[in-house]
């Protein structure tokens, strides 16, 4: 089973109502994406549905990743798994951030099947610790303070050895002090600015320096396509008539960015990007609007400035 949902992308505030929550994020992925809403919803209930059926099963293995998009997946549900009665079903977990031979190491996709099946005997049974902490980690992160994060990798987060990697990176996309441009933004535009303008290479080159991150395409596009539209753009775009993604690259194999006047000034510290009227954005269960984001990163301090 693929666990076909993009928390690291979009609200994903707290929601005790499923259908709700359900409703939500198909509305944000249907307008994100360009896919049905109510197929989205309907799959995302139903994928919600066999995960709460794990009884079923005698062994259930749980594959992620440790990048902050796996990882946000991983806690949301395994504090699931937190209120689940399992003592049935023997849970375990895969979840490795190196492998033996791979410099560089981003993902479980760079492995063949034989690395791939080399990592199962040494698959790790889960414990109450671990649901416990994801259940605690998901609710922080779903919430509206930020701060709660902050106080959670205050305490011992090892049990998911993973996750606090994870979630710093997580802070480190609120807008910095500095030019309100979170981490991603930042990193992205000092791509372009040294000439990496056309997308499929721009998506390449950017993600394996963060590759910590684990964004898409279609993630990545929506960060620049906000640029774009901005009441004083930071990036023009060429090569597309419209601002949807579309993941087929020989149609956006053509898109370029460049830097505006503005996006070089931002980018070099000397104006805010949240006085430009940015569109708002989620980051988790935090809405990001004008006419400012609220939360900012202290880089310097690395913590969270009200």
């Amino acid at each position: 089973m693929v666990w076909k949902e993009a928390l690291i992308w979009g609200p994903t505030p707290a929601k005790s109502d499923l259908l709700e929550w359900c409703r939500l994020r198909a509305d944000f992925l249907a307008d994100s994406s360009g896919v049905n809403a109510q197929q989205c919803f309907d799959d995302l209930l139903r994928q919600e549905a066999s995960f709460a059926r794990l009884t079923n099963h005698e062994e259930v293995v749980l594959w992620f990743e440790f990048d902050l998009f796996c990882q946000l997946n991983l806690i949301y549900l395994l504090g699931k798994l937190h209120e689940q009665d399992l003592a049935g079903t023997t849970l375990s977990l895969v979840c490795i951030d190196t492998f033996r031979g791979i410099d560089n190491f981003r993902g479980l996709g760079q492995l063949t099947a034989e690395q791939l099946v080399s990592l199962f005997p040494a698959r790790q049974a889960l414990t109450a610790k671990q649901t416990e902490l994801a259940k605690l980690a998901w609710s922080a992160c779903s919430s509206s303070d930020p701060r709660e994060i902050e106080l959670l990798l205050a305490q011992d987060t090892t049990p998911l050895p993973l996750l606090d990697a994870a979630l710093r990176r997580h802070l480190r996309r609120f807008p910095s002090l500095q030019n309100g441009l979170g981490h991603v933004e930042q990193t992205v535009l000092e791509c372009i600015a040294r000439g990496v303008g056309r997308f499929p290479e721009l998506f390449k080159e950017w993600s394996a320096a963060e590759s910590g991150y684990g964004l898409g395409d279609a993630q990545l596009w929506d960060a620049l396509t906000r640029l774009v539209q901005c009441g004083r753009p930071l990036l023009r775009i060429e090569g597309n008539n419209g601002l949807g993604f579309s993941g087929n690259y020989p149609d956006i194999g053509r898109v370029a960015f460049t830097l505006t006047e503005t996006g070089r000034s931002i980018l070099e510290g000397k104006g805010d990007l949240w006085e430009l009227e940015p569109l708002e954005y989620w980051l988790g269960g935090v809405r990001l609007a004008v006419p400012g984001s609220g939360w900012r990163w202290d880089v310097e301090q690395q913590s969270l400035a009200g």
